[in-house]
């Protein structure tokens, strides 16, 4: 982002002409740089209207589910994934479960590790609160609502509550947010893609796991995704307010040091 400023620089002995001086903000540094404007209204727009769209829907969902008309559409979507079962997709389904899970807890330590390391210490700033806000909205959100967890399939039913999934809720906000740390941090399109594309991979099929195995309801894992989104939402918006406030008054010390 350039910013010009107004004083003027003298040109040789004689002309005295003014010229201006531009300030470039712009280094290829993410722990400190703004994105080019344009992007960052972009991105702010697309986060709030996510926030909202995804508050307005988990609303519903929730009606829906304290209601009871949910209740329907989970029982089919459930019986009919359970009429597909093999001994391969439960082994598959395991092992995504288990990437929800323990591997996400042990990935979420050695991401803040590395960074911290790599003194990423913005990175491992944005890590942090997401995952410990999604951890109390979890938590928050079952005691909240008190839905009882189905019959499981396979396994025994895990401890507190079924609504919404955690599994679904923390791996959207920990390989989401993961991938685009790491996206934002490299130049490869074709490595960014694939980065995005295994973390969609991971979160889906965490979600999917969850209802094969019969530890939820599908309306379980929709509101994990959207109460995910909605506080991923949020924060965007919050650190792009936070690194505008910065940038300025780095900008505002600059300009009396000038």
């Amino acid at each position: 982002m350039k910013i010009k400023n107004r004083k003027p620089i003298l040109s040789g002995d004689k002309n005295l002409t003014p010229k201006t001086e531009e300030l470039d903000f712009h280094s290829p540094d993410p722990e400190h740089d703004l994105k080019p404007v344009g992007l960052l209204s972009a991105a702010v727009v697309v986060s709030l209207c996510s926030a909202v769209l995804g508050l307005v829907l988990l609303g519903w969902l929730a009606e829906e589910v304290l209601s009871g008309p949910a209740r329907g559409m989970d029982l089919t979507f459930r019986n009919w994934l359970h009429q597909h079962v093999t001994a391969g997709r439960t082994r598959a389904a395991f092992a995504f479960s288990r990437m929800g899970d323990r591997v996400l807890g042990a990935g979420l330590l050695v991401s803040l590790i590395v960074f911290v390391l790599l003194r990423w210490r913005r990175a491992a700033g944005w890590m942090a609160v997401t995952m410990g806000g999604a951890a109390v909205l979890n938590l928050a959100m079952k005691w909240g609502f008190h839905r009882p967890r189905p019959v499981p399939f396979f396994g025994t039913v895990p401890d507190p509550y079924s609504f919404p999934s955690g599994h679904s809720l923390l791996s959207f906000c920990f390989y989401g947010v993961l991938a685009g740390l790491i996206a934002d941090r490299i130049d490869s399109r074709a490595a960014q893609a694939a980065l995005w594309a295994a973390a969609a991979t991971l979160i889906a099929g965490i979600g999917l796991s969850r209802i094969y195995l019969g530890v939820h309801y599908p309306s379980d894992v929709i509101a994990g995704y959207l109460t995910a989104a909605v506080w991923v939402s949020t924060i965007l918006v919050l650190d792009h307010v936070r690194r505008v406030r910065k940038s300025r008054k780095r900008l505002n010390s600059r300009l009396r040091v000038e």
